[in-house]
């Protein structure tokens, strides 16, 4: 049987160009939608996050100028029978000062000690009141971002952590962490905040540099407030190429589902005859995988610019295919 060329029936055109127009009012509530979630995130973080944040900052800074010692933890040296040791000497301080005089607790206790540690991006506090402060300090390409704060507390020594409050962002799964991990295992609910944490800010960095790197190319660019959904348009070319990234989960900082589509392509590049003879039609999306391998891979401003490095030949291997 002889090679049959993918014609693109009317039927076949009329369906994309549904979807065309579905995609773009989708597109628009979308935009919509991400603009009054940054409106509302703006005036959250203006007044009651922000005192939040300020009182906090204060108390950790307190803290740590008062401590005796910083012990840096690299390894299995972070683990639970530490994290145990300081739910006990928070606790065992907040006994001592709540019974002056006693004399049941030597001044000279090790437990009397206020010892900050060091676990790679977290800082770990003890703090008055049986309470334990996890300071996060997030990073992006070796420069400090935000810092962010974590505040655990229980009864006793017997009964599980809470979090009693924070300054992660809202849209971070900080209630789920909590009532999935912090109780059966604390050590691990502390390392997945910090892994949130600073994954989402990967992930904003990247689309903040790419902004500013590309931003003439680039003509629109939506996102979800964790940047786990991405999906931006270069229109800059001889074609519309329209870039969707989906990540599998929260603590990615690579996207797992990707799609690079080339659509439509401009008849500059071939002309009506020569298309017609080819069998492809203008309106048929082309999908680059190239970009979509160079996205896998590559952090998103890397990925860019091989995508746009590479994509006037792409587009002619396409075309003379």
């Amino acid at each position: 049987m002889a090679d049959q060329k993918p014609y693109a029936t009317m039927r076949e055109l009329n369906i994309i160009h549904e979807d065309d127009v579905r995609l773009e009012t989708t597109r628009a509530r979308f935009q919509n939608v991400i603009r009054r979630h940054a409106e509302l995130t703006e005036r959250l973080s203006r007044d009651s996050d922000k005192m939040i944040f300020e009182r906090l900052q204060k108390e950790f800074e307190a803290a740590r100028a008062s401590q005796t010692q910083e012990i840096s933890l690299e390894g299995e040296q972070w683990n639970d029978g530490l994290l145990a040791t300081i739910r006990e000497r928070v606790h065992m301080e907040t006994d001592r000062k709540s019974m002056l005089g006693d004399t049941s607790i030597p001044a000279d206790s090790p437990y009397l000690e206020k010892i900050t540690y060091r676990v790679g991006n977290k800082v770990i506090s003890c703090l008055d009141g049986a309470r334990i402060g996890i300071q996060y300090e997030t990073s992006f390409a070796g420069e400090p971002c935000e810092l962010y704060h974590c505040v655990l507390e229980s009864k006793s020594f017997l009964e599980k952590m809470t979090v009693l409050e924070h300054t992660i962002p809202f849209f971070l799964p900080i209630r789920e962490a909590e009532n999935d991990l912090l109780s059966s295992n604390a050590m691990k609910f502390i390392d997945h905040v910090g892994e949130l944490l600073q994954t989402y800010v990967d992930r904003r960095e990247q689309v903040r540099l790419m902004r500013e790197l590309y931003g003439n190319q680039i003509g629109e660019l939506y996102h979800s407030l964790p940047y786990h959904m991405i999906e931006f348009v270069l229109d800059d070319f001889d074609c519309k190429v329209i870039v969707s990234l989906r990540y599998a989960d929260l603590v990615s900082v690579l996207p797992t589902r990707i799609r690079v589509l080339a659509w439509p392509l401009n008849t500059s590049i071939m002309s009506t005859e020569q298309m017609d003879r080819k069998g492809i039609s203008h309106l048929f999306p082309a999908r680059l995988s190239y970009a979509e391998d160079a996205l896998r891979i590559m952090s998103l401003p890397e990925a860019y610019a091989e995508i746009v490095l590479n994509l006037p030949r792409a587009l002619q291997q396409i075309l003379s295919a």
